[in-house]
């Protein structure tokens, strides 16, 4: 089969313009001396992390809301090896009325190493469920 395998998004990094640097731990490492492979969803939770809080961990949706991930899809695409520092891009996709789409990658250098895509909800902490997003949450999500 010649088709070339689709990945869960954008794996060039001119692609992205949001980028959060994050040094690998030993402890990141499994047995075959490669990042492990659960590793990955933390990386990526630390990029998504930098533009959704503020630097005091406070949540930028605003109100009495929470972010929820409603699925989350990812692709590894090379081997990646402790030590290093690698950078987390991240960027939106889409945006829903509570709902916004998140296309990020893992990169040194230019060479990308993983892409996902997450779903992520904002919810009403009491309720747990789905809750507009507030119109400067949304203006802070556009610019990225």
């Amino acid at each position: 089969m010649n088709a070339k395998r689709a990945t869960a998004c954008d794996t060039e990094r001119g692609a992205y313009r949001f980028f959060t640097p994050v040094t690998l731990r030993y402890g990141d490492t499994d047995r075959q001396g490669h990042v492990n492979n659960a590793v990955y969803c933390t990386l990526y939770e630390s990029g998504r992390v930098d533009f959704l809080f503020t630097g005091e961990g406070e949540s930028l949706a605003g109100g009495d809301t929470a972010f929820v991930i409603a699925a989350i899809s990812l692709d590894y695409l090379q081997e990646l090896n402790f030590p290093g520092t690698v950078e987390v891009a991240s960027k939106i996709l889409s945006l829903g009325k509570s709902s916004f789409e998140v296309g990020q990658a893992i990169f040194i250098g230019e060479t990308c190493f993983s892409s996902a895509r997450s779903v992520i909800v904002v919810i009403d902490e009491q309720s747990k469920k789905p809750s507009p997003m507030q119109p400067q949450f949304r203006k802070h999500l556009e610019s990225l």
